[in-house]
């Protein structure tokens, strides 16, 4: 199996137990991000490392070639030297070096071939991780306008048969009627007489007794209010 195919298996591993569990989702999902982050961070330093091993058999690789090359000096100038037996020797190690650098190049070519994959998978989950986090965020959005939905349901099916809102209306009706009683009330006070008109009125009665004048001018009045009956 390879790396990130273990990698994915883990996460996988994690995000169904936490579901099975039943936690929060922000908690949830915040926790499955900081995983995945994790899982980046390793994966980051087990592509590191490839990349340093690349790099050390191009070392080996660029080395052997280099004796290779060696050799092959060695033998032209014994062959201009007349020493045809060093010339011999200088070639076969020639040759055994051929071999070993040919080894070093496969490997490096092998190597630099998983890194390039390794680099390209290394990018896919990082962008996998940027959209998962972007995700997230709508997630937890979602779930809390369905939190505050569900909870606006439930206080409103704990209203046994409206009998709060029954009780606004009958406490309206109450208050309606305190408020018309206290109008009537006010509109019966203000039809009174005063207390003071009613002493005015008493005096004028005190004063007109044993006036004569005044009882004339009454009966006068009388006598021409009863002509204008007749």
């Amino acid at each position: 199996m390879g790396f990130f195919d273990r990698i994915k298996r883990v996460l996988k591993g994690n995000l169904n137990q936490m579901i099975s569990r039943a936690e929060d989702p922000e908690k949830m999902l915040n926790q499955l991000i900081t995983e995945m982050s994790q899982q980046l961070k390793e994966s980051k330093n087990s592509v590191a490392s490839a990349i340093v091993d690349e790099k050390r058999l191009e070392r080996l690789t660029k080395s052997a070639y280099a004796e290779v090359q060696r050799y092959d000096d060695q033998a032209r100038s014994f062959v201009k030297a007349g020493k045809d037996p060093q010339a011999k020797e200088a070639l076969l190690r020639k040759q055994e070096a051929e071999k070993q650098a040919a080894q070093y190049r496969d490997q490096w070519e092998a190597q630099h071939e998983s890194v390039d994959k390794l680099k390209l998978a290394l990018r896919q989950l990082q962008q996998k991780i940027d959209e998962a986090q972007r995700k997230k965020n709508l997630l937890i959005a979602r779930s809390k306008r369905a939190d505050a939905q569900r909870k606006i349901q439930e206080t409103i099916s704990s209203f046994d048969n409206n009998s709060a809102f029954e009780t606004f209306d009958r406490m309206a009706k109450e208050i309606e009627e305190k408020e018309m009683r206290n109008e009537a009330l006010e509109e019966l006070s203000n039809t009174q007489v005063p207390s003071d008109s009613l002493e005015e009125e008493f005096k004028k009665l005190e004063s007109a007794d044993g006036s004569p004048d005044l009882l004339l001018e009454d009966l006068k009045q009388r006598m021409k209010d009863e002509e204008g009956t007749s």
